[in-house]
């Protein structure tokens, strides 16, 4: 079966600038979530061997649901301007390994991953591998689409398939943005159903298995749980909208034009030399010794630096 990464952008980058130590290059520039992404996209494309591979971000300006609530993400503080202004180099990193990126206008890159996905999905002898540290994308696992989330930092991930979110939540990977609905979110600021929790939210879905499911019951629930969802109704249905990942935005999507392929050496050794990234040059290095992904010149002494025009596959 081949295989298909997606990955979330935003989220990778993110959570490196939050991981990393400060790291600037000789003449002042902060690298550090920069360092932690390309980091990140070695190990998937030498972990995982993908056939396909496409990077998402999320669209600098406001999305839908902004227009549907007001306060989406009102209380979420923002990132500083020293992560936001390492964005376009990590555009150049994904643009000199020649791997797809999305931005979609007016979406999330949970949307574009989301949409990518379920296309993806009609497509027989293909698996789908979403690389992420928004625990939301849960909600799109299924038999061929699974969730890789970044654990400790940035640098370990762990895999979720339909039974690990079974194991993990005791829901179904559908039943999360229930869940969403119910207890609500403070890193978005959805709200869901006041004084629902966690533990409450998820014994009403293993009982009832949705929202609806649980507002068609509601004469079954006694007591200050009855009075909470009555009165939040709007809401809990409110913020279950707000959770779900968006499937169908229009996009143009074609699979054989993100197919994994080989890049130019010289391209990508030069970038790193400019940030600095002395240590992934040597990862590049390893890679060519273990797995000949060059040609062989005559000098065994010739540095990577002297092998501009060829190309590298780490595929």
């Amino acid at each position: 079966m081949k295989k298909l990464i997606l990955i979330d952008g935003n989220a990778i980058a993110h959570r490196a600038f939050h991981a990393i130590r400060p790291l600037t290059t000789h003449n002042g520039e902060l690298v550090n979530a920069v360092f932690g992404f390309t980091s990140m996209l070695l190990n998937i494309l030498s972990q995982e061997n993908p056939d396909y591979i496409i990077c998402t971000f999320d669209a600098a300006k406001k999305t839908f649901r902004h227009e549907q609530y007001e306060d989406y993400k009102a209380t979420r503080v923002s990132a500083p301007d020293e992560f936001y202004a390492q964005i376009p180099r990590i555009y150049q990193i994904v643009e000199a390994f020649e791997i797809p990126l999305f931005v979609i206008e007016g979406y999330e890159a949970d949307d574009t991953i989301g949409t990518i996905a379920k296309k993806a999905e009609k497509i027989s002898d293909l698996e789908t591998i979403i690389v992420t540290g928004d625990m939301d994308a849960l909600q799109l696992v299924n038999d061929k689409v699974n969730v890789s989330t970044l654990h400790k930092g940035y640098s370990q991930t762990v895999r979720f398939d339909p039974n690990g979110v079974r194991e993990k939540y005791g829901l179904e990977p559908k039943q999360i943005i229930d869940f969403k609905g119910l207890s609500g979110d403070s890193s978005d600021n959805i709200p869901g159903v006041m004084g629902i929790g966690p533990k409450t939210a998820t014994r009403l879905l293993q009982n009832y298995g949705d929202i609806k499911g649980v507002y068609e019951n509601l004469d079954k629930i006694q007591g200050k749980i009855h009075e909470k969802l009555e009165k939040d109704k709007d809401k809990a249905f409110l913020s279950r909208d707000l959770a779900t990942i968006r499937t169908d935005i229009d996009l143009d999507f074609n699979l054989e034009n993100c197919h994994t392929h080989e890049f130019n050496l010289g391209k990508v050794i030069e970038l790193f030399e400019s940030l600095q990234f002395f240590s992934l040059i040597r990862r590049l290095r390893k890679w060519k010794e273990e797995n000949g992904y060059l040609a062989v010149t005559k000098d065994p002494e010739t540095s990577v630096k002297k092998v501009e025009n060829e190309q590298l596959s780490l595929f």
